[in-house]
């Protein structure tokens, strides 16, 4: 089972670059999960709506434009729930999760707090109700949860870290919201495999980050502990372009 996991920066910008069924051909996953869509599903070409062998999957934001999450999948799945169930948070179509015989799988796109802390405290409340939101659904079955979480956890996660303290996806908040996941027991599947640094997922379009590598790993592919045992790999996809973010992966027994 491989299941593949992209910050698009608008799925249709991607699909004009002609990088996004190149994507698909060349990665063959199983499952394949779209954030930041910036679209609603009328609004997309047919040839992005229906993927040949795969099914697809939309949550959009009220606001046209914006946010958004997407699935496809060639297995089909037991059931398909849109948002969390709490109306402060299920405007933006943040969250897809699909029920599998084995598993849920949630794709997720995770507010930002903005580059002046604006939304901040809103991104606390947030990573509160996200997990308590994965916790519940947990007690059904295991959990794997991927997307761009908009958070660089440690020091090791992004290359400036220093100057980096009161940034958004870097302050004591949103880093300890991210250490409440692991400490409820969800494994970050990348760390499984990878304890080096250098590993980003999203680089700034300015200055030539991307080329130099100063980035930030804030995409992650989360899973229950009792499927830690079942990762075959983890893994990033570093040289893919189309979008600021590169694509992350898995492969489970």
């Amino acid at each position: 089972m491989k299941i593949l996991s992209w910050n698009v920066n608008g799925i249709r910008a991607v699909h004009r670059k002609e990088e996004f069924y190149k994507f698909i051909q060349e990665n063959d996953p199983d499952v394949f999960c779209l954030q930041e869509t910036k679209a609603h599903a009328f609004q997309l070409e047919d040839d992005i709506r229906n993927v040949p062998g795969f099914t697809s999957y939309f949550n959009e934001a009220e606001k046209k434009g914006y946010s958004g999450t997407a699935i496809y999948t060639k297995i089909a799945p037991l059931t398909v729930t849109n948002d969390i169930g709490i109306i402060e948070h299920d405007l933006e179509g943040r969250v897809v999760t699909m029920e599998f015989e084995k598993y849920f799988l949630v794709n997720v796109y995770v507010p930002n707090a903005k580059s002046d802390l604006a939304r901040l405290e809103y991104r606390q409340r947030w990573d509160a109700d996200f997990l308590k939101y994965l916790k519940s659904i947990e007690k059904v079955k295991p959990v794997i949860v991927c997307g761009d979480l908009n958070v660089a956890h440690k020091e090791i996660d992004l290359a400036r870290p220093d100057t980096n303290h009161n940034s958004a996806g870097f302050t004591d908040e949103e880093r300890q919201g991210m250490t409440n996941y692991i400490d409820a027991g969800f494994v970050d599947t990348f760390r499984v495999f990878e304890q080096g640094p250098d590993h980003y997922t999203w680089w700034s379009f300015r200055g030539g980050a991307r080329k130099r590598n100063v980035g930030w790993r804030i995409d992650y592919f989360l899973v229950s502990e009792s499927l830690k045992d079942k990762l075959q790999e983890a893994f990033i996809l570093p040289e893919q372009m189309g979008s600021d973010h590169c694509p992350v992966g898995i492969c489970l027994q």
